[in-house]
């Protein structure tokens, strides 16, 4: 409160700090005007224009008040006379009171002068307030001045039974110009806290709205500020909802989702199992058809609070929640692991002169280097939309998630704002699920065209076999140099887990995201409870994928040494033949003796080609790079 955090101490200051102007005149003594204004019979006087003033002081409090060491007449400046019927209307001016002494104690080291800097604080965030603005109705006026808040003779010291008695009082004093709000809060929770036990830490006027700064309840800066100060009392429910959908939004700086007052009320907030509450259970679908209009009764079973760290409330959300993080820790841990392991026994073999090592331009001589055709143009389209779209979904999906880090509002005013965003995000989500699609239906025509020749299990089938179980144990033997390298035919044990991951991630990732994406429909069909599992799926699969993909993926198709400082055939789809017979020995082999090499050698890459897949793998590495970092300070932050 603007005089409420004043001390005995700030008072002194502005004692200390008179000028010597003013200690050369005369100055009427308090106790000269407490004789007139301590009659407890004679509290209200009639000045000659009809107006009513209240000038009964209580001598004792105001003593014990922050202002009780301050002359009468260094407020109601005016006042020279001992009786001072005949002169002008009393003024009292705060600010400039104030104004004056911090300006005077400007340079002091004195800790007692610095509480002056914290006043100062306070004016200035009021003179930005809707209460210092000119009053509709006489613009001569402001809509509320420092006095009309605090009575300026009774205001207590910090901790002082004064001060507890002046917040209960804060309903009492707002409702002098908000009557409206201050019945509907006298009936909510709050105000029966406040008015029927007296419970100072309930929640008062100020508490929601602000002492000071307080801004117009329609704009954003309010509602934001509202709903902040709701999490003041309310930690737990207010962590919850920032981790919803709502609460990203919200904390991202934007109001267009629901916010506490929203659901809740605001002046006349109720329990839950009040029957007047808005979100007692018989009337909250027609609080969520506010936003969502033709939400079903599904609705009812979602969880707004549903807390993942709370078994005995919500075991379901627990229990996804604890499968989600055991999976990822699962996931990285083997390779991880493998990662480094894999650089470890590269590195070394290469430093031994071992391992694939591309031949230089004066070691190919004028002879032209042999290519072998690994990729056709369109999976090399389709990978390059894969990646795109991935990269665009995880933007825009990392933005919300993370959005309580520095980087997140500037991302999402980059994009466009909250509604831009989730129109991206759906956008590239549509993308990759289409690309998706089309790919297995193209694999699926070429198993039925060559279903004579093609085997499920063969060499050239995605299908994980048995032999890659024996790959894999074999590479760990090679890591710990126990064995040489393994040789792979078509698709290693690592391509194989790539390949199948989109699978994984396009059922569990595309699915949660049609249920979110779909609310109302999803309500109809499966009770409300599914939105909680569904976004924690949803946003710790999506965490998962982004993770492998920038690390062990990069790592597996860029960063190892063989491959560093990154591997263009999949842009090119060429592979020069000695690195082809290096990394798929059984391959070249088979294909080799049964006649079939030749049909998939060829020229190297033309320059253009080779300069122009140089620079997007460039591009999108970069951009996965940057994106893992984003992802990473978010995820640790929430640790």
């Amino acid at each position: 409160m603007l005089l409420g955090l004043h001390n005995t101490t700030l008072h002194a200051a502005a004692a200390e700090g008179e000028t010597t102007a003013q200690k050369s005149k005369k100055i009427v003594p308090n106790k000269v005007c407490i004789r007139c204004h301590s009659d407890e019979d004679e509290k209200i006087e009639t000045l000659d224009d009809g107006t009513e003033v209240y000038i009964y002081v209580d001598e004792e409090k105001f003593e014990e008040s922050v202002h009780g060491r301050q002359n009468c007449v260094g407020c109601h400046t005016n006042i020279t006379k001992k009786y001072h019927q005949e002169q002008p209307t009393i003024s009292v001016s705060c600010v400039q009171c104030h104004q004056e002494q911090w300006e005077k104690q400007q340079g002091e080291s004195d800790p007692k002068y610095q509480r002056l800097d914290v006043v100062m604080q306070q004016i200035d965030s009021y003179m930005h307030s809707v209460h210092a603005r000119p009053s509709l109705a006489d613009q001569s006026k402001t809509n509320a001045t420092c006095h009309d808040c605090h009575d300026p003779h009774t205001i207590g010291t910090l901790g002082s039974e004064a001060r507890a008695d002046h917040r209960l009082r804060i309903p009492e004093i707002c409702g002098k110009c908000h009557q409206e709000a201050k019945e509907a809060y006298l009936g909510s929770i709050h105000g029966k806290e406040v008015t029927e036990k007296g419970n100072s830490e309930a929640a008062v006027c100020s508490d929601c709205h602000t002492s000071h700064n307080i801004g117009s309840p329609d704009e954003d800066a309010m509602k934001l500020t509202i709903t902040q100060n709701c999490g003041n009392c309310h930690e737990t429910s207010f962590k919850t909802y920032m981790s919803s959908y709502h609460g990203q939004v919200n904390r991202l700086g934007y109001t267009n989702t629901a916010k506490c007052y929203d659901c809740h009320g605001s002046h006349d907030l109720r329990k839950v199992d009040d029957p007047a509450s808005a979100v007692h259970q018989d009337n909250r679908l027609k609080t969520c058809q506010q936003c969502h209009e033709d939400a079903p009764e599904g609705f009812l079973g979602f969880h707004a609070h549903g807390n993942a760290d709370d078994f005995d409330r919500y075991p379901m959300i627990w229990m996804t929640a604890k499968f989600m993080n055991l999976l990822i820790v699962s996931v990285f841990l083997f390779f991880w692991t493998h990662v480094l392991l894999w650089f470890y026994r590269e590195y070394q073999e290469r430093k031994a002169g071992k391992g694939y090592r591309p031949p230089s331009e004066a070691e190919q001589g004028s002879g032209e280097q042999v290519f072998f055709r690994r990729f056709t143009a369109v999976w090399r389209v389709i990978h390059l939309l894969f990646a795109m779209s991935t990269m665009t979904l995880v933007l825009s999906g990392s933005t919300l998630l993370f959005s309580h880090t520095a980087w997140a509002p500037f991302v999402i005013n980059l994009l466009g704002g909250p509604e831009v965003e989730g129109i991206i995000h759906r956008t590239a989500a549509v993308t990759w699920l289409t690309v998706f699609m089309v790919h297995f239906g193209i694999a699926l025509y070429n198993i039925i065209a060559n279903r004579k020749t093609f085997r499920w299990f063969g060499p050239t089938s995605m299908i994980p076999n048995l032999q890659d179980l024996r790959d894999v144990a074999e590479m760990f033997r090679w890591f710990f140099g126990k064995a040489e390298r393994p040789s792979f035919d078509r698709w290693s044990y690592w391509q194989k887990f790539d390949y199948w991951a989109p699978f994984w991630g396009a059922g569990v990732i595309g699915l949660s995201g049609m249920m979110l994406f779909s609310p109302t429909l999803t309500a109809i069909i499966l009770p409300g409870s599914v939105f909680n599992i569904a976004t924690i799926i949803h946003a710790e699969e999506a965490l998962l994928a982004t993770m492998f993909l920038f690390t062990v993926h990069f790592f597996n198709a860029h960063f190892r040494p063989d491959k560093f400082p990154m591997s263009t055939t999949i842009f090119t789809g060429a592979i020069p033949l000695d690195e082809f017979k290096h990394e798929h020995r059984l391959e070249y082999d088979r294909l080799k003796a049964s006649g079939e090499l030749s049909r998939y050698l060829m020229k190297k890459p033309s320059k253009a080609m080779q300069t122009g897949s140089n620079v997007l793998g460039a591009l999108l590495i970069f951009v996965g790079l940057t994106l893992l970092t984003l992802v990473t300070i978010g995820y640790v932050s929430m640790l």
